[in-house]
């Protein structure tokens, strides 16, 4: 298994964005995975082959796992000169994202991945750009969701008074969110990423606070790639059951899969928001159903093609 690490250089040349690729060198259909809040590429793999991103590779696809702008190994890391947000995320840098994928792979058509608040960043940005929604096959969001409306205990810490209100005064006072100070997170964002993030949580309507883009008024009419929403039965708060189907739901009409990893539906684990990735029994238990969801919509896409042709 190889892992090697990629640039995608800005047009600006301002910054760069990493992907660290896993492939064999046989490597068949291209997958791009994308990272939540307060995290980077490394949810998704381990150079040990752990992860669902090397699970993936090891079964033939050639992943691509991204860093988001300033995270990770991508350039230069956030600070308080950094003044992007989700606006520049979801309409430059998850489009140049996919286009490099498609580029790089020399393949048309690729899957995508996506944790927590990736999954909101790529459906956000397939809203805007309709255009992109022909080279993704099907896809996979584990613990994805816009809006928290779950109320417990865990929210209340998690939600409300760490993200809501001291990661906010951090990023007044910083200029940025340190989530790597704070301990409750793997890597920082921008304060303004913090700032469009609550409102999005807090918000029914979902609309883009720099130019007021209408994010349901464009699913409604769009029609987004096959998805499978993902949550687990011991995520309380970051991607609760409830907020996951929600999600799917406020995201129009598309071939959709709805699941909660339990003990209760015949999983080996009570999964959390991150277990559901990393955890070891994954490997045998739910990665090769998500495996075989992949490859399904592969066929299909095949048998499309021949048809139109």
């Amino acid at each position: 298994m190889k892992y090697e690490s990629l640039f995608l250089e800005s047009e600006q040349s301002s910054y760069r964005l990493h992907l660290k690729r896993i492939h064999n060198p046989d490597a068949g259909i291209p997958v791009l995975m994308i990272h939540g809040m307060v995290e980077n590429g490394r949810i998704f793999y381990h150079e040990s082959g752990k992860g669902f991103g090397s699970y993936l590779a090891q079964q033939g696809y050639d992943v691509f796992v991204a860093d988001l702008r300033g995270i990770g190994l991508s350039e230069p890391r956030i600070s308080r000169y950094s003044s992007h947000g989700q606006t520049e995320t979801v309409c430059e840098d998850i489009p140049a994202l996919i286009e490099f994928v498609v580029a790089e792979s020399g393949q048309d058509k690729i899957h995508i991945v996506a944790h927590s608040w990736g999954g909101v960043f790529i459906n956000a940005a397939l809203a805007r750009h309709p255009d992109l929604i022909p080279h993704i096959s099907a896809g996979a969001y584990f613990g994805s969701k816009r809006t928290v409306r779950v109320k417990n205990l865990d929210r209340l810490i998690k939600i409300d008074l760490l993200w809501n209100a001291a990661a906010n005064l951090i990023g007044k006072t910083l200029g940025y969110v340190d989530a790597i100070a704070l301990r409750f997170g793997s890597d920082n964002e921008t304060y303004k990423t913090n700032r469009q993030c609550i409102e999005w949580v807090q918000q029914d309507h979902w609309v883009d606070s720099d130019d007021g883009f209408d994010y349901h008024q464009a699913l409604a009419v769009t029609q987004l790639p096959a998805l499978w929403y993902i949550a687990a039965i011991d995520d309380h708060s970051l991607g609760h059951r409830d907020d996951v189907k929600r999600f799917m739901q406020e995201c129009g009409e598309h071939e959709q899969r709805y699941t909660v990893l339990s003990q209760q539906n015949g999983n080996a684990l009570d999964y959390d928001h991150i277990t559901m990735l990393t955890a070891k029994q994954g490997v045998e238990d739910h990665f090769p159903l998500l495996l075989e969801w992949l490859k399904q919509h592969e066929v299909y896409a095949d048998r499309l093609t021949g048809i139109s042709a």
